[in-house]
């Protein structure tokens, strides 16, 4: 089993200076996550917040967790976003680019003049903090703030485990991605050991309300296969909410079976607010996701991908179309 010892130099060093920042910090230490919080999101803040609070440190840890990730959370341990920081804060952002405040939620980092630590896996980070480790080779953010945790000399428990297993599993799509490393696997491992609960995990993510299916109804409706069936593309808006009783929390996971199609290379889920509209993209092989999410002025992974526009659907949709045939015609010419 690889540790964090025998990880690259650097990357040991990263993990030992986010560390250090966080065990000398002698005040309250607030642990942000991006907008929209998904399970690698909630997961590491869960899991380092308990760590931190193991070792007696004063954390808080705003955030809006979604309906479907509620389960995880003991009560008192989320708060609601910050209206203002608290004295001598040092901030731990995680999952995020410290240095997009657009994308980071729970407190306003425009207004915060204390030191910030990020811990993050995207490949779009700027790299600029009081402390940083970021790694696009790692498959989720979970997987450093285990490292972070080892570091801490923290004791293991299943409190802290089973929220990093959940940011592992589902940002690897429960090991399916090609993402996953042998060293994820190896995580997993060590987090099994510690007493997370994975099939707690599985069977508690596989729950949907009744509107979920109601929403999915009129949602599968809407697809349309695209370039021959290459791209799938499906559209939810307010009305079509209103009438199936749902949220839009509820259409978070449904990028992924449309993604399942048969014969589809790039998945598109619209979230037509109207006067906005929030695109999630999902590729497989040598398509990027990615690509076309940085395009449209977002970003992502090379798999897993998003971005937002402030435009009406009809004029995003002519950008999307753009931005999608010039990423086809890359890969295809790369295959070449």
């Amino acid at each position: 089993m690889i540790s964090m010892n025998e990880a690259a130099p650097t990357y040991r060093q990263d993990v030992r200076a986010v560390t250090e920042k966080l065990r000398a910090h002698p005040g309250p230490i607030v642990v942000l996550s991006h907008e929209n919080p998904d399970g690698d999101a909630l997961g590491s803040v869960l899991g380092l917040t308990r760590a931190l609070r193991a070792l007696g440190k004063t954390v808080i840890a705003p955030m809006d967790v979604p309906r479907y990730l509620r389960f995880l959370s003991l009560p008192g341990e989320i708060s609601t976003p910050l209206t203002e920081w608290p004295q001598g804060a040092l901030a731990a952002v995680l999952d995020v680019d410290n240095n997009d405040p657009a994308r980071v939620a729970g407190a306003d980092l425009n207004t915060f003049t204390g030191e910030v630590v990020n811990v993050d896996h995207h490949g779009t980070n700027a790299r600029r903090a009081a402390a940083f480790v970021v790694d696009p080779g790692r498959p989720a953010t979970a997987m450093m703030v285990a490292d972070v945790v080892d570091a801490l000399g923290v004791p293991w428990s299943e409190a802290i485990a089973t929220p990093l297993m959940l940011g592992l599993t589902t940002d690897t799509g429960s090991f399916k991605f090609d993402s996953v490393t042998p060293e994820t696997f190896e995580v997993a491992a060590r987090l099994r050991a510690h007493g997370a609960r994975l099939g707690w995990l599985s069977d508690q993510l596989g729950q949907h309300p009744r509107a979920y299916y109601l929403l999915l109804r009129e949602v599968l409706g809407t697809m349309e296969f695209l370039y021959g069936g290459r791209v799938v593309l499906a559209r939810v808006d307010d009305a079509m909410l209103e009438r199936s009783g749902a949220t839009w929390e509820d259409v978070e996971s449904y990028v992924s079976l449309l993604r399942g199609a048969e014969g589809a290379v790039l998945a598109v889920m619209v979230k037509d607010f109207g006067d906005r509209v929030k695109l999630s993209l999902r590729s497989r092989g040598n398509v990027s996701a990615q690509n076309i999410a940085v395009a449209l002025g977002g970003g992502g992974h090379v798999p897993a991908a998003g971005a937002s526009l402030s435009l009406s659907y009809p004029e995003v949709r002519a950008r999307l179309e753009e931005a999608v045939a010039a990423e086809l015609a890359r890969a295809e010419a790369a295959t070449v």
